[in-house]
C-alpha cells in the first residue's frame, strides 16, 4: 500500500494494523516512498538469551582441550637464569 504522508496523518492507527498484520506500508512524499512501515520484531525473551548463551558456552567449552599452561609456554626461549637464550 503506497500513501502520501499529508494523508497518512489522518489513517495513522490503520495503516499501522496493517503493517503489523505483515501488509507493506510506503509512505510518499511528491508519489516517491520515503519511508516504510514495518513491524519491530519482539524482544528475546530474557530465558531464551540465558538458554542460548549457555548452549554456547557449552559448545565452546566441548572444543577446548586440556593442554600446557599459558603462562609457561615461552619457557623454551629462555634459560635456566632466566635470561633469554
Amino acid at each position: 500500500m503506497r500513501i502520501a504522508v499529508t494523508n497518512a496523518k489522518e489513517q495513522l492507527t490503520e495503516l499501522v494494523r496493517r503493517a503489523q498484520a505483515g501488509e507493506e506500508v510506503l509512505l510518499t512524499r511528491h508519489g516517491q516512498p520515503v519511508v516504510r512501515l514495518v513491524p519491530v520484531k519482539p524482544a528475546t525473551a530474557v530465558e531464551a538469551r540465558r538458554a542460548l548463551l549457555e548452549r554456547v558456552r557449552a559448545a565452546a567449552a566441548a572444543k577446548c582441550t586440556a593442554g600446557e599452561s599459558a603462562a609457561r609456554s615461552q619457557d623454551f626461549l629462555y634459560g635456566g637464569d632466566g635470561l633469554p637464550q
